[in-house]
């Protein structure tokens, strides 16, 4: 029988690292999603936490098994959003309510931040995930347009 999987908040209300230990364990997970982020992990995302994400991450015992960023987002169309950066499950655990788990807790913290929707982007290739999102209740509303300014 697998552990119990948890979801454990790293960042506190104010964007500080809570649980700056979990958050070096949850670096090889999160790179299975974001192989780009710069060597220096920690620094980044202190960085992307100052700018208005948080992080939770989902365990079994002692181990990383997901990520979540997110954040809140007020907009026009609608109205106040938990916006969800990065969801990923650790590849070798896949298939096993772990990221169900995660977009549980994320789900609870935008009812209890009263938000209207909850949303999140997604790779076109990903069609797995893209299956998983819609087995959880998403829908595509709309299409993302982005164009790069950098190369």
């Amino acid at each position: 029988m697998a552990p119990e999987v948890r979801v454990l908040d790293l960042t506190d209300g104010a964007g500080r690292v809570a649980e700056p230990d979990w958050l070096a364990r949850a670096e090889s997970v999160h790179r299975q999603l974001r192989p780009q982020l710069p060597a220096d992990y920690a620094a980044r995302m202190t960085a992307v936490f100052a700018s208005g994400a948080r992080m939770a991450v989902a365990a079994e015992d002692a181990e990383v098994r997901g990520v979540a960023v997110w954040r809140l987002v007020e907009n026009t169309y609608e109205g106040r959003r938990l916006y969800v950066d990065d969801l990923v499950t650790d590849g070798a655990c896949r298939s096993r309510g772990v990221g169900r788990a995660l977009l549980g807790h994320l789900e609870s913290k935008a009812r209890a931040l009263d938000c209207d929707v909850m949303a999140l982007d997604s790779g076109t290739q990903r069609t797995r995930a893209h299956r998983f999102y819609f087995r959880e209740g998403f829908q595509i509303p709309a299409f993302c347009f982005r164009k790069d300014l950098k190369p």
